[in-house]
């Protein structure tokens, strides 16, 4: 198994809709990379104190082979095109290892 993570420092000034993100980004993700082998959405968001992140989501692929090919798709630019609908946060992306 590989994993891809995303996550949104908070900077100030900084807005994240945590509803729209649920509701309407993931299932984009999930809908555009589940045929390149995404296998699990594990997102997390901040305790109540004040946080570094406003949130970040743990994508289970089936190895890196399968990230590479999500990330190269054409259906790729639909999810982070959506980005902007839901925060003005740019995301950091990064793999962890197998």
């Amino acid at each position: 198994m590989a994993t891809l993570i995303v996550s949104y420092p908070l900077t100030e000034g900084s807005t994240f809709d945590r509803d729209y993100y649920l509701s309407t980004h993931i299932p984009i993700a999930q809908a555009a990379w589940g045929e390149f082998g995404l296998q699990s959405a594990e997102i997390l968001f901040p305790a109540s104190a004040p946080q570094p992140l406003a949130g970040l989501v743990i994508l289970r692929f089936k190895d890196q082979a399968s990230i590479d090919a999500a990330l190269s798709s054409p259906a790729t630019a639909k999810v982070i095109g959506d980005v902007a609908n839901f925060t003005n946060i740019a995301p950091l992306i990064f793999r962890a290892n197998d």
